[in-house]
């Protein structure tokens, strides 16, 4: 390739290797995308208008409609951009972004993904610890999670199958009323397997537990009020007021 023709590859822009000067960043482009248009980057002739209340003001010139949104101190919102013409609504922009964030927040909140817990049992377990165990496993269904229960054979015990199926299938009678089975006892190798599930979602768990908290708190935020000392003013009698005078 002759020099010349190596230096012009070289100093040849490449398409889209560079971005131009001034011009709108990922982060704006995405913004465009996903919030409104307010106020003045509403560039079109006439809107169809709606109150700050849901009342139907009519199609109005845009001019108009910002005139009336100065006056009332609010913005104006474009709400349909593909109706013809498109709909605004006068709106304090500010605020109504920051609902709309607190109840998405609250939205990922609640949805909330179940997970699988898991826990092992022995096959010969002593009384004790099955009701430790077995403790678990009701604490993780009332959470709305599922619980992955495995019995660990050892030695000669893998030729006794059927007692860890006896054995889960008393765990899954003992939580019964947390949870049921969704996977029935399996053999897994040296294990045998079984999954329970809660009989409440995750999201219903969590919201009762968050009321079953604040009934507890607004409880004892009454009994702290209730035991609180009282002062009662007890007038002198006449002798105590005689011999004090």
């Amino acid at each position: 390739m002759p020099p010349s023709d190596l230096v012009a590859l070289v100093l040849r822009p490449r398409t889209g290797a560079f971005s131009v000067p001034g011009g709108p960043t990922a982060r704006e482009k995405e913004q465009h995308i996903t919030e409104p248009r307010i106020n003045d980057r509403i560039r079109v002739p006439e809107v169809r208008l709606v109150g700050p209340n849901g009342e139907q003001v009519g199609i109005v010139r845009v001019e108009d409609a910002l005139r009336l949104a100065d006056e009332a101190g609010l913005d104006l919102v474009e709400v349909a951009p593909t109706a013809r013409p498109p709909v605004c609504k006068l709106m304090d922009f500010g605020k109504f972004k920051y609902e709309s964030d607190m109840k998405a927040r609250e939205a990922r909140k609640n949805q909330s993904n179940t997970i699988l817990k898991e826990i092992r049992f022995r096959l010969k377990i002593d009384p004790h610890d099955y009701a430790t165990k077995k403790g678990h496993v009701e604490r993780f269904l009332k959470g709305g999670d599922k619980v992955k229960v495995m019995i660990m054979f050892r030695g000669r015990e893998q030729s006794r199958p059927e007692m860890g199926f006896r054995l889960l299938q008393r765990l899954a009678e003992d939580v019964s009323d947390l949870g049921g089975v969704e996977s029935t006892p399996r053999q897994d190798g040296r294990n045998m397997v079984m999954v329970i599930g809660p009989h409440k979602k995750k999201a219903e768990a969590k919201a009762e537990e968050r009321r079953r908290k604040d009934s507890e708190s607004a409880e004892s935020a009454e009994s702290v009020a209730t035991d609180a000392p009282v002062e009662v003013d007890v007038p002198a009698s006449d002798e105590t007021a005689a011999t004090a005078s």
